[in-house]
């Protein structure tokens, strides 16, 4: 039996792209605008990555982002897609998502996954023991549970976040994610915009292991995508090209500023078909809306999510805006 869209909920991942011939300070203007756009859609979270030395990621600083799109908002969940933990310490991100919690009540996401969100030369840079520090992941999340808690009595604590409402969500693209999400009853999110290889396996693993917490009684999934979406299946087509000379840098590691839409050329039609293209892109929604309604609808009848969180790789400001409409019009149509 197909799915009911209606009854599946839609957010947004920002990573802030930032564009050739494009200041970064506008690129954090348009993702605040984006955010104003989408609350107006309907979209019910709009999370922010965190990357470190990308050339064209400016979401480095991500809960200093994430105050300035809820302070620009007024009811669209904002939070993290996610704090990679074993960046930091478990006291100071609970300061840090309390103080953001205790300005914008009951509006707040805490996303964390365990991946460096960069490369190891610049994880070792940001954290030396990093290492150790990926292998507490589990503890780090239960002490930083402890520090929201209005129970909370260890000699360190961080006041600012005691008994504030700010969910945890963990992240990841492996069934050890899933696992840990299950094992502490946590809501689950599947990076299958970029990683969608153990999707399946993940859910099925995350709903058979799932344990009931003081926070979530039932599973609770959400899986990426990427969204293109146009007017025509030509436009949209056209609009892809930047997302597909992205992945190229990704793949070759040459990483370079969001690229301006052209022409499919045969050039890039080859990168679009290379497997290693096909299988990151697996589930890139790319079309007019029937097209990307039909993929959706056929994402969702298999996977049975509770939400879907999108990414867009799209050069244009105004195009991208117009694409998350779109999309949209599909979930509440």
């Amino acid at each position: 039996m197909a799915a009911d869209l209606n009854k599946v909920a839609f957010s947004i991942l920002e990573l802030a792209a930032v564009g050739v011939e494009t200041e970064i300070s506008e690129v954090f203007e348009n993702s605040l605008n984006l955010a104003q756009r989408a609350e107006e859609f309907g979209y019910k979270r709009f999370w922010l990555a965190e990357h470190h030395n990308m050339l064209s990621i400016a979401s480095s600083a991500t809960s200093i982002l994430i105050g300035h799109i809820a302070q620009g908002t007024e009811k669209i969940r904002v939070g993290s897609g996610g704090i990679m933990l074993p960046n930091h310490s478990p006291l100071i991100v609970s300061e840090q998502f309390g103080t953001l919690g205790q300005l914008h009540s009951n509006r707040i996401d805490l996303g964390l996954g365990r991946a460096p969100g960069t490369d190891q030369r610049t994880a070792h840079a940001i954290r030396s023991d990093r290492m150790t520090a990926v292998h507490d992941f589990p503890k780090d999340i239960e002490e930083i549970q402890n520090y929201f808690s209005s129970d909370n009595e260890q000699p360190v604590r961080a006041f600012v976040a005691e008994g504030v409402d700010v969910p945890i969500y963990i992240l990841g693209s492996s069934t050890s994610s899933a696992y840990l999400a299950a094992e502490k009853g946590l809501p689950y999110v599947f990076a299958s915009h970029f990683a969608p290889a153990q999707l399946e396996e993940a859910l099925r693993v995350y709903h058979q292991n799932f344990r009931p917490s003081a926070v979530l009684d039932r599973p609770y999934t959400i899986a990426g995508i990427n969204i293109i979406a146009a007017e025509t299946s030509e436009e949209a087509e056209r609009m892809s090209t930047s997302m597909y000379k992205m992945i190229l840098g990704i793949l070759t590691q040459k990483m370079d500023y969001l690229q301006k839409e052209t022409a499919m050329t045969p050039e890039i039609e080859h990168l679009k078909n290379h497997p290693s293209v096909q299988q990151m892109l697996k589930y890139a929604f790319v079309g007019n809306k029937e097209e990307v309604k039909a993929q959706t609808q056929a994402f969702v009848d298999r996977f049975r999510v509770d939400e879907l969180i999108l990414s867009s790789h799209i050069y244009d400001h105004e195009a991208q805006v117009k694409s998350f409409e779109i999309f949209s019009e599909i979930m509440t149509d």
